[in-house]
């Protein structure tokens, strides 16, 4: 499926730059019709991320992720932004969210979130995974807002949780995010050939239709379009008619 993403600062709508909180393009402050628009074009699930709340656990922005929930209800959506405690994850499934996006603390404190897998379920969990492909290829995880490896390998953080079920990894090339210029097709197939059980998002470089079109024989379950779509390169409806009829 295609998962319209929006990212969050502030309740206004943003894109960052390689990650970079200094290089953020704002797309206005409407989040709530946007969304109710990905929905009304046929969006089976939404994604957003509370950057605010990733940069200060303190000031998440919580009273408007419900109004956001609470809009677009009954369309499931995945919130992530800056994970780091138990209490975190609860807040997010007590406003609505169908599924919380975890990334460095599954990384930096397995033991710590594969009690969360445990408590939740896999189904309310995604293990998000950024990576940065090294030399000799190999598949370099990054934390801390990409700014730390975190000396782990991708298959590694991955192989932490197929005991407890995972089910849901989204995975970002970071050399692609926010470049519009196409995603790194070859990895997404590598991993969803390696790991049949576990239905992988792609997300990061998607810039016109054909991008998509090349993801559909990858065996990816989603693909993650967020800045694509902020800047009118298509439309929600052309990119899952593309995603269903190649």
């Amino acid at each position: 499926m295609i998962i319209p993403a929006l990212d969050l600062i502030d309740g206004q709508v943003v894109r960052l730059h390689q990650g970079d909180y200094g290089q953020s393009r704002r797309y206005g402050n409407d989040p709530l019709p946007r969304l109710q628009d990905y929905v009304r074009q046929g969006a089976q699930l939404l994604h957003l991320v509370d950057l605010t709340g990733a940069k200060d656990p303190t000031a998440r922005q919580i009273p408007l992720l419900k109004t956001l929930l609470a809009g677009v209800t009954p369309a499931p959506v995945q919130i992530g932004g800056g994970i780091r405690t138990l209490s975190d994850v609860e807040a997010l499934l007590e406003a609505g969210a169908t599924r919380v996006v975890v990334g460095s603390t599954a990384v930096k404190q397995p033991r710590e979130v594969q009690g969360w897998f445990e408590r939740f379920g896999p189904d309310a969990l995604v293990l998000a995974l950024d990576v940065r492909i090294d030399d000799q290829g190999q598949r370099r995880v990054a934390v801390s807002g990409w700014q730390q490896d975190s000396g782990m390998t991708l298959e590694e953080a991955i192989g932490q949780y197929q005991a407890y079920g995972l089910k849901h990894v989204l995975c970002t090339d970071i050399s692609r995010d926010g470049t519009l210029q196409g995603s790194n097709v070859a990895l997404y197939r590598d991993l969803c050939r390696a790991y049949p059980a576990i239905a992988f998002q792609a997300s990061g470089g998607i810039g016109g239709l054909e991008d998509i079109k090349q993801l559909r024989t990858s065996g990816v379950q989603g693909v993650i379009v967020g800045r694509a779509l902020l800047e009118g390169k298509f439309t929600l409806e052309e990119a899952i008619a593309c995603w269903q009829n190649v």
